[in-house]
């Protein structure tokens, strides 16, 4: 069981007597979301350790894409095109020499989250990339989406592979779906104000519940793919299907500490996005184990 401040301690013990007064808490947009962990949390701060460098990425399916790295902004282009346009990205390290690069760009009209966890110690790599339904996409009512054997969210996922600097091989080290983290019900705590819960099911689901915050009250079962990164460090993604809305952290239990962001719509009309840094304090509250 990892250990976590008396002050995170408080925050999960004190108790809001709000919700007796509000038996039915309401869903919020990831802007709105945002708002709520924006003052004193607990996110990793931004690095610049690739500023200057140039690395380029070989993927499993034969993609090779290299990003050029300034101190806050990066180019990207395929091998042999002219590198795009600057855009700004975060890069944050939660162990030496693994990095988490995440920003958003746009193609034919729509905007796309990609996050790089970049292990410079394998010279390997994981990509994520995440896409937003349109409002259209999104009003199809969960029993239709049942009834039609499809994924009850709407929100897309793509998970990408390979080798940095040098061609893929049968030898090329992978970071590898995982069960490891199935059976832990962890605490996350991510600011003063916010505080979660996840119950991490099976291969394919989680259940959260917020236990103090601008969601408090609120809990849900989704949709979740498990990486194993290192020893006892994990990329976690999830994807909700109330309102569409992308996570993805690394959740490194040896140091009791996640780090990551969430991706969805700034509002309800679905005009613009919000991809905004989370991070916690993390505690292993129990482990259950199936026979």
């Amino acid at each position: 069981t990892l250990s976590s401040s008396s002050a995170a301690s408080d925050v999960y013990k004190r108790q809001d007597k709000s919700l007796a007064m509000n038996p039915q808490p309401e869903w919020i947009t990831v802007g709105a979301l945002a708002d709520g962990f924006a003052e004193d949390n607990h996110i990793l701060p931004a690095v610049d350790d690739l500023a200057g460098r140039r690395l380029s990425l070989h993927f499993d399916n034969h993609w090779q894409i290299e990003h050029h790295f300034a101190a806050h902004t990066l180019r990207w282009n395929n091998v042999g095109e002219a590198a795009g346009a600057e855009l700004p990205y975060r890069a944050t390290c939660l162990r030496p020499g693994i990095y988490l690069v995440d920003f958003l760009k746009h193609e034919q009209g729509q905007i796309h989250s990609v996050s790089l966890v970049l292990d410079l110690e394998q010279q390997c790599f994981s990509a994520v990339i995440g896409q937003m339904p349109s409002q259209a996409e999104s009003s199809v009512d969960l029993f239709s989406r049942a009834l039609a054997g499809g994924e009850l969210t709407s929100v897309k996922a793509q998970f990408l592979h390979g080798a940095i600097d040098t061609p893929v091989t049968a030898s090329t080290p992978r970071h590898e779906p995982t069960d490891e983290l199935v059976g832990l019900r962890n605490r996350y705590i991510y600011s003063a104000s916010e505080a979660y819960e996840h119950i991490y099911l099976n291969a394919n689901f989680y259940s959260w519940q917020c236990l103090r915050g601008v969601e408090q009250g609120l809990a849900d079962t989704d949709r979740c793919h498990y990486y194993k990164i290192a020893e006892q460090l994990y990329l976690f993604v999830w994807r909700e299907k109330i309102v569409p809305t992308l996570g993805l952290v690394l959740i490194d239990l040896k140091a009791g500490r996640s780090d990551g962001k969430i991706f969805g719509y700034q509002g309800a009309d679905f005009s613009s996005a919000a991809n905004f840094p989370v991070g916690a304090l993390a505690e292993v509250l129990n482990r259950t184990r199936h026979r």
